[in-house]
């Protein structure tokens, strides 16, 4: 099937205006950004994590936001996001 064989009749036309209008994560949280920076971790660590797949970054974050939650707990504070 080519492009102009698809009909197209029942979507409605979308304006610039409505586009800039639009909602892109309708009620979802935004995604905080990520801060790069360099970590000296043993060497013998960061081989194990990588060894445990892809997303090795993401799991190490989760693991100290975890410390971070604990720590924060048990001093009061409430001020945890979600990992990510």
């Amino acid at each position: 099937m080519k492009d102009e064989d698809i009909d197209l009749s029942d979507i409605p036309e979308v304006s610039a205006d409505k586009i800039a209008r639009g909602v892109v994560r309708y009620g979802l949280k935004p995604v905080d950004r990520k801060e790069l920076l360099i970590l000296r971790l043993d060497r013998d660590v960061v081989e194990w994590y990588r060894k445990q797949g892809q997303r090795y970054h993401t799991r190490i974050n989760a693991l100290l936001r975890a410390h971070m939650q604990e720590k924060l707990g048990a001093s009061g504070s409430s001020q945890t996001r979600r990992a990510s």
